[in-house]
């Protein structure tokens, strides 16, 4: 039972950036938009991932962490190949492609692989900051932070970074009881270590 871990933020809020810690060897990372990443150092990456090299990367893992960068593109690039597709069933479809992917995680890979969903995030009318989807009629289908037992923030005023682990009634971040504390440097290394401790994995 693999787990499934929510990075959400606006872009520039150092998502990509929180991978800058780990080392070749500790992560693979499955690049859907084939973006460069953003530091020097250079992290084995899989461009132009896609559901099937994704799930076909996670079905026999060489590694313990993965991370999906950005896995909205996921929902995107479909929402695009799809544009001319009449009526409603391709956002049904759509929302069911991204959960079977969360599912794989979670039932097909060993117990002690993580894998980082990093995403974007947007703002609702309402005000609150949630995962971005491609549309009402997926967020109707499916609450993504539901199918997450973690799900963290990422955050900047341009000066610092860091990662948001609880919610403040207008975000979905949330964590575990005293996981972290309710502001963090961000470093998914640092966060990585800390989720494998917490769970003993």
């Amino acid at each position: 039972m693999g787990i499934p871990v929510l990075i959400m933020g606006e872009s520039g809020s150092g998502k990509s950036s929180s991978l800058r810690n780990f080392d070749t060897g500790e992560i693979g990372i499955f690049n859907v938009a084939s973006k460069p990443l953003p530091f020097r150092k250079q992290l084995p990456k899989l461009d132009g991932a896609t559901y099937g090299n994704i799930m076909g990367g996670l079905a026999a893992p060489k590694l313990k962490t993965y991370a999906i960068d950005d896995s909205q593109y996921l929902l995107a690039f479909a929402m695009f190949d799809r544009a001319k597709d009449t009526g409603y069933s391709k956002y049904s479809e759509m929302a069911v492609d991204f959960r079977n992917l969360i599912n794989f995680v979670v039932t097909k890979t060993p117990a002690d692989v993580i894998v980082y969903f990093l995403h974007h995030s947007e703002t609702t009318d309402t005000g609150k900051i949630k995962a971005k989807t491609v549309g009402k009629m997926i967020d109707n289908h499916l609450t993504l932070e539901g199918l997450f037992s973690i799900v963290l923030l990422a955050k900047t005023d341009g000066i610092s970074y860091k990662f948001i682990t609880q919610s403040d009634g207008y975000t979905t971040a949330k964590s575990p009881i005293d996981m972290f504390d309710r502001e963090i440097d961000n470093d998914l290394k640092a966060v990585d270590a800390r989720i494998r401790e917490y769970w003993d994995l």
